[in-house]
């Protein structure tokens, strides 16, 4: 290798590690300026500093990753460049409702709901970053850590026929401006797509980097990637031919090493991944209802850019597993990728400890989105009405692209796609045998291939020995 291909490679290189850095800034802004503009499946386009409702759960014209059917989403982008807003929620008796609050870099920072505050009345300043003034007497301030963040709000519904309730909720939860001003949020500088992929990528990572600053240790980590281009004010376009190509290299590295990593990253057991701290790269902002105690904390540096940028790709806008845990599962007891060429049985005794509810959402790969079926059924769970339990109280769900013959397996089917797939289980305020990794789940079982399904022993395997 020659002094000049060294010295290509070490770019090279060095742009892999920094698209797996900025990864989740630009994808969470993409995702951003999209729902300002088209929404979210049923959630309509909203302007910045207001909150999109959808009035009705999502389904497969929802495309975006990993959404789920179990609650209507109330969103809000939010651009404090307009200074401090109040932000007003109702009482909500005896039902689950999260607001989940996201920085432009994808950390967690804060949490108002039921398991957080509880379910009476609020309100809440969401003040910039550096406000110093004194709030109200009334108000619980939550400090943004960078000007432009997300409220994803879910509001659990217990059928069609609560669906007003839950409007009226929506309706009350209001976001209000303490400050008059005439001038517009100053929203995200417009990139324009540049004439590649990789370009477009990087020139977003300059541009918005700079104007979302992560914090102070990650600043550090922008800072190394100076030699690149990524940290000044000259155009990723401008830069010289070999830094572009290089770019270009390390862009496709880089993203075939960040879709690779949602198979292999996190520890699986049963087939299942148990995503317990996929979400606890925040080491560094925690307002109200954010915990702050190191389980939730994952600082080693290098697996921490790595599973933050997995869980965007895989996630985004997901909560940390003391609010809601995540298990996504890609392979069968046999370790064999889940297709809907065959047919799947998973078991479930006991059913998930939680303290609200559970859920198994079926996704498509690649895209993670809900899967089109004949009985317009994309999760299955605690609150799906007529599924049969067992005698035992277990569940045995069916996993198919074709409705199954049986009766019971009719009511208890979860349709699957013809090609690939994901199932992921929620649970909702997941209990302290979830979180301490005593529950565990059984492997989905693949019984197109069985010579006889009465094992139901075999598969239950949450048993006393095993859940420790």
């Amino acid at each position: 290798m020659t002094e000049q291909e060294s010295v290509e490679h070490g770019i090279a290189e060095l742009a892999s590690e920094a698209f797996v850095v900025g990864f989740p800034l630009v994808f969470d802004l993409e995702q951003v300026g999209r729902f300002l503009h088209d929404g979210l499946g049923a959630v309509p386009p909203t302007p910045f500093n207001a909150f999109g409702h959808a009035r009705t759960l999502a389904g497969p014209e929802t495309t975006f990753v990993s959404v789920n059917n179990d609650t209507l989403y109330s969103i809000a982008q939010l651009d404090l460049s307009v200074g401090p807003i109040l932000l007003t929620v109702p009482a909500v008796g005896d039902r689950y409702y999260v607001l989940q609050f996201v920085d432009a870099w994808t950390n967690n920072f804060a949490y108002v709901g039921t398991r957080a505050t509880g379910s009476v009345a609020g309100e809440f300043l969401l003040v910039p970053p550096g406000w110093d003034e004194e709030p109200g007497e009334n108000a619980t301030v939550i400090r943004f850590p960078t000007r432009v963040g997300t409220i994803v709000g879910r509001w659990a519904v217990a059928g069609a026929d609560d669906l007003p309730a839950v409007h009226a909720l929506q309706d009350a939860t209001a976001l209000t401006p303490t400050l008059e001003t005439f001038a517009p949020p100053a929203g995200i500088p417009a990139v324009e797509a540049g004439p590649t992929d990789a370009l477009t990528f990087f020139e977003r990572m300059r541009v918005w980097s700079q104007e979302f600053p992560p914090a102070d240790h990650d600043r550090d980590a922008l800072a190394t990637y100076e030699p690149i281009g990524l940290t000044g004010s000259t155009p990723i376009a401008d830069l010289p031919q070999e830094v572009r190509d290089a770019l270009e290299e390390g862009y496709a590295v880089g993203k075939q090493a960040l879709e690779s990593s949602l198979h292999s990253m996190v520890p699986t057991t049963d087939g299942w991944q148990v995503n317990l701290h996929v979400f606890d790269y925040n080491t560094d902002f925690f307002e109200v209802g954010a915990l702050d105690g190191r389980e939730w904390r994952l600082t080693d540096p290098t697996t921490r850019y790595a599973r933050r940028a997995a869980a965007a790709l895989g996630g985004l806008w997901g909560n940390h597993a003391y609010e809601a845990a995540y298990f996504p599962t890609y392979v069968d007891a046999a370790g064999e990728q889940l297709s809907g060429a065959h047919v799947y049985r998973l078991r479930l005794s006991p059913t998930p400890p939680v303290g609200a509810f559970w859920s198994l959402t079926m996704y498509d790969l690649p895209h993670y989105y809900l899967v089109e079926n004949p009985i317009g059924r994309y999760s299955i769970g605690d609150r799906t009405p007529g599924i049969v339990y067992d005698d035992d109280g277990g569940l045995t769900i069916t996993i198919s692209a074709a409705r199954p013959a049986d009766a019971t397996a009719a009511a208890n089917w979860l349709p699957a796609p013809e090609g690939e797939f994901r199932p992921l289980l929620r649970m909702y305020a997941p209990g302290a045998a979830v979180l301490d990794g005593g529950y565990r789940l059984a492997p989905i079982e693949r019984t197109d291939n069985m010579t006889s399904t009465d094992d139901t022993t075999s598969t239950d395997r949450n048993t006393d020995e095993e859940t420790r």
